[in-house]
Parts: structure tokens; C-alpha cells; sequence
């Protein structure tokens, strides 16, 4: 549906970016398609292209929209390669960054516990999919996670599905189940390996590793996966860009 509603509330371009962001919300512009120009938009908001202009600087900013020159402005997509590493944050300390392969252990579909509810803003009982994969860096074991995700959203997904796909985890969910992830939140800490770590990892109980714990978001700032992995940073290192 068109949305039609001009802003009314200051600053006007933060107006604006509402509105645009309901209509990605909307599904009216699907990731890694072109959006109307900014003349287009300032004319359907009536407003001037400097503050649509304005508007879009600031989703592009925040990795929701990415200028190409000379072509547009497009939605942006977890299928671009250069989305790779955004949520990612995993570097080798030597340099040579390499895109990770993803190795889907297990899949199966369960009742949300407190916790899970909680962080996915669900109710208890309510149905999810869990997922356990791993990632190796050069056929390396470097990452195990365990993925939880809401099981009315994710209706279909298996493990066959996720060792069809090829691309990045987050790729798939775009792709397959039309979601975005727009937006996480993060609690990083110190653990020691235990069994079941150490046997994926290939390294002995108690090892020391970085536990990352990941509440992810879409659009309308909805919580739509709850990640807990495991980091072996004999290799690696986390990084976090701050500005």
C-alpha cells in the first residue's frame, strides 16, 4: 500500500525516514532493489529533495539503504558480499580475511523456554527453531552457535534447507523468509570450553573463549533472533569499529 501521509513533526527529515522506513517495512521495496529518486520522493511527501536527500544519508549511515553511483539508490541486501562481515566482527590477526564456511549441525523446533521468550519478545510455550552451526575460518573450527528463532516466522526451516543454501545465514532468512535483520545488540564475556565445545572446537575442556550473545532486530525494532556463540581467538580477534 502507498503511503501517502506528509510529515508534520520536526526535524522533517527525520519525518521522512520514518515514512521510508515504513515502507521497507511494508515490503513496498524489497532488499537490493532501487528505491524512487529523490526527486521522486520529495514529490510524494512534499517535501524538498534536500531533506529527502538528507533522509537517505542517514539510512545509508545505518546500512538500510546503499548508494550505488551512477545507478540509485538501492535497499540493502544481506546477499551483498560487502554485508558480509557487518555483523560479523571476527578478524584474523593476520589480516587475510577470508569469508567463512558455514556448517549446519542441527535443527529442530521446540517450546519457548523463559529465557528464549524473553529475549525474542514472545510468549512461554510459544513455538521456535533452534539452530546449531559452525563456522571454520581456512576448514578451521572457529565459531559454534547456538541460534534461536521465532518458530511462527521461521515456519520451514530445516536442516536440508540450511545445507542447501551457500550463502551467509542471514542471506537465507532475507531470501526465504523475506526478513531483515536491521540492527543487534550484544554481551561479549570471558568462558572457559566445556565438553561440547571443546569436541566441535577441536580443543581441550577449558579453554578460554569468547562468549558473544546476540539479540537481533528487524524492522520496528522487533526482536527476531537470540544468538549465543562461542569464539576461538587463538587466531582471531573481535572487532568493534566505534565513532
Amino acid at each position: 500500500m502507498m503511503i501517502q501521509e506528509s510529515p508534520t513533526f520536526s526535524p522533517l527529515y527525520r519525518q521522512i525516514k520514518g515514512l521510508i522506513l515504513q515502507a521497507l517495512e511494508a515490503g513496498e521495496w524489497r532488499p537490493g532493489q532501487v528505491i524512487p529518486s529523490e526527486q521522486e520522493l520529495a514529490g510524494r511527501y512534499n517535501v524538498s529533495q534536500g531533506t529527502v536527500r538528507k533522509a537517505i544519508d542517514e539510512m545509508a549511515a545505518d546500512n538500510l539503504l546503499v548508494r550505488k553511483q551512477g545507478k540509485g539508490t538501492y535497499v540493502a541486501s544481506h546477499n551483498d558480499p560487502r554485508a558480509l562481515f557487518r555483523f560479523l566482527r571476527l578478524v584474523p590477526i593476520d589480516g587475510d580475511i577470508s569469508s567463512p564456511a558455514s556448517v549446519p549441525l542441527e535443527c529442530w523446533r521446540a517450546k519457548a523456554g523463559p529465557e528464549a521468550a524473553r529475549m525474542l519478545d514472545i510468549r512461554p510455550g510459544d513455538p521456535i527453531t533452534i539452530v546449531r552451526r559452525l563456522l571454520k575460518f581456512s576448514h578451521k573450527p572457529v565459531v559454534i552457535d547456538e541460534i534461536y528463532l521465532p518458530g511462527e516466522v521461521f515456519q520451514g526451516l530445516t536442516l536440508e534447507v540450511l545445507q542447501s543454501w551457500s550463502g551467509s545465514l542471514y542471506g537465507l532468512f532475507e531470501s526465504r523468509f523475506g526478513l531483515r535483520m536491521i540492527r543487534a545488540q550484544e554481551s561479549i564475556r570471558a568462558v572457559a570450553a566445556d565438553r561440547s565445545a571443546s569436541e566441535v572446537l577441536r580443543v581441550p575442556e577449558g579453554k578460554p573463549l569468547l562468549s558473544v550473545e546476540r539479540v537481533t532486530y528487524t524492522y520496528g525494532d522487533k526482536p527476531v533472533e537470540w544468538r549465543r556463540g562461542l569464539y576461538l581467538t587463538d587466531e582471531h580477534f573481535y572487532l568493534n569499529e566505534l565513532s
